[in-house]
């Protein structure tokens, strides 16, 4: 109730009122500290400078805003997915906090439109949303406290905007992906299925290998032919993530993905 009358003036009486706005739009709340969330609005290309040549802009907020959003999806995933193993919370994470995940939640929301920025070439445009929605979440961490900032993230926001079962189901289909992936790639895909030495007609045991390009790329056991083949797709996916992200570490190649 006090919110509301406080929320009621500063909208129509405060110097800020169009940043109250704004973060009332978003995300349904009456900043404390309304500076926070004007600096969580600028990008580095439309930074201001202190007499001391310090730079203001939101690349602090982002820093903070990462490692909250990273800790509160953990949680909600540990709580969703109470069954499930390190690897599919791991994965999903990933996806969940992945750059285009953020680029395309801060759209949904309108975020995009009020961000400032001078950033022209395709790189900064590519990443500005996602960073501008790192850096608002830090800003309610900092101005509200942590369970505010996970109450609102997946009540307001993966809730209401994310499908989690169409990317859990998509998460968990490894074959499919593998499958679109080597066509994408133009690389001969192969899995070779055939029941194990703990095979017996009574508890059937399968062990299935994946060829890419004619290397075995990963290999996985099931009871069943389907799982068999799933957790060796997961496996070869596995390893072709690991090594994209060893190449994505050289030097050329530093950018945040």
């Amino acid at each position: 109730m006090f919110d509301s009358i406080r929320l009621f003036f500063r909208l129509r009486y405060s110097p800020d009122k169009t940043y109250y706005r704004i973060a009332n739009e978003l995300f349904g709340i009456c900043p404390n500290n309304i500076e926070l969330y004007k600096l969580a609005l600028i990008h580095r290309s439309a930074s201001l400078f202190l007499d001391d040549g310090t730079p203001i802009n939101n690349e602090r907020l982002e820093f903070l805003g990462d490692a909250v959003i990273e800790s509160i999806v953990s949680d909600y995933l540990f709580i969703e997915f109470p069954e499930a193993n390190e690897g599919f919370l791991t994965q999903l994470r990933a996806r969940l906090v992945s750059r285009s995940a953020l680029n395309r939640l801060a759209q949904k929301i309108g975020l995009d439109r009020y961000i400032i920025t001078q950033a022209h070439n395709t790189y900064s445009q590519k990443h500005l949303f996602g960073d501008a929605l790192e850096a608002m979440m830090g800003a309610v961490y900092l101005d509200k406290g942590y369970d505010f900032a996970n109450r609102l993230l997946i009540n307001r926001l993966l809730k209401k905007y994310v499908d989690l079962d169409g990317m859990t189901e998509q998460e968990t289909d490894f074959k499919s992906r593998l499958i679109e992936w080597s066509q994408k790639n133009k690389s001969d895909l192969r899995f070779d299925t055939s029941p194990s030495e703990r095979y017996t007609n009574q508890s059937p045991h399968f062990r299935t290998r994946v060829y890419i390009d004619g290397q075995c790329a990963g290999t996985g056991e099931g009871h069943s032919k389907k799982s068999s083949e799933q957790k060796a797709a997961q496996a070869a996916m596995t390893e072709r993530d690991s090594e994209t992200d060893t190449d994505d570490t050289a030097p050329d190649d530093a950018l945040r993905s």
